[in-house]
């Protein structure tokens, strides 16, 4: 009797151990793999915003940039279906899935005197600097987890 008791205490803490393990370990693995599509997708809007000649219209959920051969490049958020997506020529491409919330923020290059920041734009013809945020998340053995709390960039346009 008394070795079944332990026994199941042993067993039962064997489990816990087990559990907390599994769901540190899915966690570290979601996180890895967020972490990477932010990365990549990062790269993708940078490369393709300083290539941009200029900013055509600015949104809360939609960027439309002209490139140099008047081809159109327009970055979406849809906050529904938590995507962000890029549209070149035609073209859709899906850079992030689960994002909770994104934002975008044009500003001239200009740097306002004694602060870290940018002169915001009146004109959209004057933005020359795109500033992004964004955060997503995803549920983990039924757990909703802020697997990445947020990724921030500051492009310049080159043109």
């Amino acid at each position: 009797m008394v070795t079944l008791g332990v026994g199941s205490i042993l067993l039962a803490a064997i489990l816990a151990f087990w559990s907390y393990s599994a769901r540190s370990l899915a966690g570290m693995v979601n996180y890895i793999d967020l972490d990477q599509r932010s990365r990549h997708a990062l790269d993708n809007l940078s490369r393709e915003i300083r290539q941009a000649a200029g900013v055509l219209s600015a949104t809360e959920t939609s960027l439309t940039l002209s490139n140099l051969d008047s081809s159109l490049l327009q970055i979406t958020w849809d906050p529904e279906r938590r995507v962000v997506t890029l549209n070149r020529n035609g073209e859709q491409q899906t850079l992030l899935v689960g994002c909770d919330h994104f934002r975008f923020n044009i500003s001239q290059r200009t740097p306002s005197n004694g602060v870290f920041g940018f002169y915001p734009t009146r004109d959209i013809r004057q933005a020359k600097l795109v500033d992004m945020s964004w955060r997503c998340s995803r549920s983990v053995l039924g757990n909703l987890l802020q697997t990445e709390s947020v990724q921030t960039a500051r492009i310049v346009l080159r043109n």
